[in-house]
């Protein structure tokens, strides 16, 4: 709507009725009035942002942490910016049914939160050129859609040099979801570091073939451990893994957040996902205007990526882990730094033949 300025005669005084005059001024006072309520109404109208989940909530690994980082933007930004989100959202249709959905309802911006919704993001992305998209852990983009992940193996090295010190059979049982590059990045990372301090080592992989199922990934911790594993970690979203270690009293590691509430005797430490800078910088940017398609990948250098604190573990191995952390953090380490055969690696190598996932990229 074009709000056109009111265009006001001169008269001379005498030709003024005044009865036209009382007239004229109650309808500038509605004019004013209902100018006001409309300028009130544009102003009170939220910026939208809406995410879609693969989890629930409440797993409390990686949709939790991805609620914690949309809970920063209502913090920041108060009643200028609403968020919406859709949990335990299946990859294919829903997804698109879904994203579509959130379009129709006016949403503004929209974060995808997970790899498998990355052909969904960018064809609604496509269709809809003025609404912006944001899908975590794929490498796909376009004009209104950017991704972003995090170096998650970083703090798998640092886990897998851990593991590798404190496991007395010298076997850690690794519980993984899908084989996509971000967990074949850690499986890599984690054997990497474990090899560095122990090159006898050896993990045992069970592929559970989904995110989030507590059952199933207990199961899965129960095979391992049967296998003579005395380490657990996973990448997978419940503690149903770690409280499986806890009741064999072995030590393991969470995932995505800080579970040591869920085993406070056995977790090592924990990879802590920090979305919510990320978010708010971006949401920040779209309200500015500044908004702009890219692909972002933090780390522990940006503090995306953080550790929990290192726990159920002798000093000395605290301090290796802590100057570990440190060294990455600064830019003086990196994992993948250095050639690889085949042999020095599990990932692709083993785990899915002819595909070379050594390098993130």
């Amino acid at each position: 709507m074009q709000l056109r300025p009111a265009v006001v005669a001169k008269v001379s005084q005498s030709n003024v009725n005044p009865q036209g005059v009382k007239m004229f001024k109650k309808l500038l006072a509605a004019g004013a009035l209902l100018l006001a309520t409309m300028s009130y109404s544009f102003a009170a109208d939220p910026f939208k942002v809406g995410f879609v989940y693969v989890g629930p909530v409440g797993d409390h690994g990686w949709t939790f942490m991805h609620d914690v980082g949309r809970q920063a933007i209502d913090r920041e930004f108060g009643d200028k910016v609403e968020t919406v989100y859709v949990e335990s959202v299946k990859y294919g249709p829903d997804a698109e049914r879904v994203l579509n959905t959130m379009v129709a309802e006016g949403v503004d911006m929209i974060f995808t939160t997970s790899f498998g919704y990355m052909e969904q993001t960018l064809k609604v992305a496509k269709e809809n050129p003025d609404v912006l998209f944001e899908h975590a852990t794929g490498y796909k983009t376009a004009p209104n859609m950017s991704a972003y992940s995090s170096r998650f193996y970083e703090g798998r090295y640092v886990q897998g040099v851990i593991a590798g010190t404190m496991s007395k059979t010298g076997k850690a049982g690794y519980i993984a979801s899908f084989p996509i590059p971000e967990v074949i990045r850690g499986i890599n990372a984690f054997y990497l570091g474990a090899k560095s301090v122990n090159p006898d080592f050896d993990i045992d992989v069970v592929w559970v073939n989904t995110w989030y199922d507590p059952p199933k990934e207990a199961d899965a911790a129960k095979v391992l451990m049967a296998g003579g594993a005395d380490i657990i970690t996973q990448h997978t979203d419940s503690p149903a893994p770690l409280a499986a270690a806890a009741a064999e009293g072995i030590k393991g590691f969470g995932q995505a957040s800080d579970m040591i509430k869920f085993a406070p005797n056995t977790q090592l430490t924990a990879i802590i996902d920090q979305w919510g800078p990320y978010y708010v910088e971006r949401v920040r940017a779209a309200l500015n205007g500044t908004w702009k398609s890219k692909d972002t990948w933090g780390g522990m250098d940006t503090g995306m990526v953080e550790m929990a604190p290192f726990t159920n573990m002798p000093p000395a191995v605290q301090i290796v882990a802590k100057n570990l952390v440190d060294a990455i953090t600064m830019g003086d380490f990196d994992p993948f730094d250095g050639k690889f055969t085949d042999g020095e690696l599990l990932g692709m190598s083993e785990y899915l033949p002819g595909i070379d996932a050594a390098k993130p990229n």
